[in-house]
């Protein structure tokens, strides 16, 4: 897809890969529409992108269904007719054991990274199908190839996208509407944070990361490699070479795979 003169809603727009994904979309010619929680991040996200009505900001919950499916009319207010959406906007649970983890942290990360997708994809597909060319990009999870201990209901939720993607690319074979999953590794943003999520000793989750040995990935290369899929039509993109390590594996060995992530994060769940 040509992203020039293109419209596209991207959610958790107001900080992070969200943040990034805007932000090139517009370097590319394109408008965007800013979907996000925070008013103030997607005012910043405003401030760095200086690309004037070509971006307009939308404070909304994706979890809130009544909110999304106003989306569609108040996008097409601003921009004209939407050609794309990118599910960008999640969150991570607590790191603890299924055992300890709560009903409604379940129900949370639930209603964000499943139900905020789909209420994303009814409200807007039946727009998308009447362009003559259109996208759908959701932001799945390396977690959703094999399982992280402690994040096992992220992991789910994740997967969850991943067959609801892949689905919506079998039943939208031969239309107009391109459709791609996006697998992100280990990201440097602010994403457990933003979820309320901190490991032992007050960490974030990404502070933990930083200060090991793993390798994360910049959340501008990120959107890049999230952008590029959207130009090149791709029905999958893995971000970060622990992605495409586990993707691989995954395929190989699902046991092995699993095996190997316990190992590697049992430090994170301790």
């Amino acid at each position: 897809m040509d992203i020039r003169g293109k419209v596209f809603v991207v959610t958790g727009a107001g900080n992070g890969i969200g943040r990034e994904v805007a932000l090139q979309l517009l370097a590319g010619g394109a408008s965007v529409a800013g979907v996000d929680l925070s008013e103030a991040g997607l005012a910043e996200t405003s401030r760095r992108a200086g690309a004037g009505p070509r971006f307009t900001t939308h404070t909304a919950n994706i979890t809130d269904r009544a909110a999304i499916e106003a989306l569609p009319a108040a996008v097409t207010a601003e921009h004209g007719a939407p050609d794309g959406i990118v599910n960008v906007a999640g969150v991570i649970q607590k790191f603890v054991k299924v055992i300890d983890l709560p009903y409604d942290e379940i129900e949370k990360v639930m209603n964000v990274n499943f139900w905020g997708v789909v209420h994303m994809v009814k409200a807007f597909l039946p727009g998308l199908v009447e362009r003559p060319s259109a996208a759908i990009v959701n932001v799945s999870s390396m977690g959703a190839l094999a399982p992280v201990p402690g994040q096992a209901v992220y992991g789910a939720s994740k997967a969850a996208v991943m067959l609801l993607t892949e689905a919506l690319y079998a039943e939208l074979l031969g239309s107009n509407v391109q459709v791609t999953a996006i697998y992100p590794g280990a990201i440097a943003t602010d994403i457990a944070s933003n979820s309320g999520v901190a490991i032992g000793g007050g960490q974030t989750a990404e502070e933990a990361a930083a200060s090991s040995t793993r390798k994360m990935t910049s959340a501008p290369d990120a959107g890049r490699v999230i952008v590029e899929a959207i130009e090149k039509g791709r029905f999958r993109a893995t971000i970060g070479s622990d992605a495409s390590m586990i993707d691989k594996i995954s395929r190989l060995s699902p046991k092995r795979a699993t095996e190997m992530i316990a190992k590697q994060m049992g430090d994170l769940l301790a």
